[in-house]
């Protein structure tokens, strides 16, 4: 299977048209450069993933926690 990827291969100077005035300095200027790996995608997302957990069980704490502070407050 051909992996493909996202990010175009950077052009070398030998490789930009023949009216290119300054041929040593190399042509980057794609905004997929920019672009997340996908390792950082994923890293992100599992702490995405880590954080709703721990506000799920905040919550879950919370709704449980709330009328017995309430009963004992009365």
């Amino acid at each position: 299977m051909t992996y493909i990827s996202a990010k175009p291969v950077r052009q070398d100077a030998e490789s930009l048209p023949a009216n290119d005035n300054d041929r040593a300095t190399l042509a980057d200027l794609s905004f997929l450069d920019a672009i997340n790996s996908e390792d950082e995608v994923a890293d992100i997302a599992r702490r995405a993933e880590r954080l709703g957990h721990a506000t799920l069980i905040a919550m879950a704490i919370g709704l449980a926690a709330l009328p017995i502070v309430c009963l004992m407050l009365v």
